[in-house]
């Protein structure tokens, strides 16, 4: 069993702006709750107890996160990128395993396929993927085995999309270069160039990157994980709500049209809102 998770939370979420001026990418409410959130309780249902998450924009948004967790954050003043983000916290790590989640990315995979397979593998890293949605990467050949990367190693196209999750042996750790500002994909390469990755296809569940406006607002519509309206919210007499996710505190005045929108927590509505979000 895997026991220690790291949420990356350190990105700077541009494209998802305005939304990301008031939060993290991985605090913007999902429902009712963050993205991060929902990464954390994703992790926790495959037996993690421990968790390292990495900050860079607005990192006092995070205070309070944690609500009795074992949460270790760990701020990076300058970005390091995803493998410097993951080296830095190599000291935090027990000897193990280690299940990374991108914290800006929505998931209702089943993590302990991903889990299993990696444990009895005996591979040092292996990745979480899709078949379909998003930029497809991955080069998964027949053997069950990642045989390239953005087709940099041995030229061969990408078959998969790579989800963001994954899970390394502490012992990978010492294959990225401590004190550099490096993405995990060079590690990952000289994997490849080795032997190769290990893998399992995972094309069951929801798997959402939230990356812009737009699709933030389409995962609302497509996703059904809370009560649209929060019990907190006041809605009046004389406001119409129709296909929209009202969060924690809002306040829907009378006249009001809010239509396949989202408010978020304590916003005050007093006008038509039409395919926005309401911040």
């Amino acid at each position: 069993m895997i026991t220690q998770a790291f949420i990356l939370g350190a990105g700077l979420g541009t494209r998802l702006r305005p939304l990301t001026d008031a939060f993290p990418k991985p605090l913007v409410p999902l429902f009712h709750k963050p993205l991060a959130t929902w990464a954390v309780e994703a992790c926790e249902a495959v037996g993690c107890k421990r968790f390292a998450i990495n900050t860079h924009h607005l990192p006092e948004k995070w205070v309070g996160f944690s609500a009795g967790r074992d949460v270790t954050f760990f701020h990076e003043p300058v970005l390091l990128e995803t493998g410097g983000g993951l080296k830095n916290i190599e000291g935090w790590l027990d000897e193990g395993s280690l299940l990374i989640h991108n914290g800006d990315i929505f998931s209702s995979m089943d993590l302990k396929q991903l889990v299993d397979a990696h444990e009895s593998s005996g591979d040092e890293v292996t990745l979480a993927l899709r078949s379909s949605g998003g930029e497809k990467r991955i080069s998964f050949g027949e053997d069950q085995r990642v045989e390239d990367v953005r087709s940099e190693v041995r030229g061969l196209p990408g078959t998969h999309v790579f989800t963001g999750i994954y899970c390394v042996k502490k012992t990978f750790l010492k294959r990225i270069p401590a004190g550099e500002i490096i993405a995990v994909i060079p590690a990952f390469q000289e994997l490849v160039s080795e032997g190769g990755i290990g893998a399992v296809v995972m094309d069951e569940g929801d798997w959402m990157d939230l990356g812009d406006v737009e699709s933030y607002l389409q995962a609302h519509q497509k996703l059904a994980l809370q009560a649209p309206i929060h019990p907190e919210a006041i809605i009046e007499n004389g406001a119409v709500v129709e296909n929209s996710v009202i969060g924690k505190g809002a306040h829907i005045r009378s006249g009001a049209r809010v239509i396949n929108s989202v408010v978020w927590p304590e916003a005050d509505v007093s006008r038509e809102v039409l395919h926005e979000v309401v911040m």
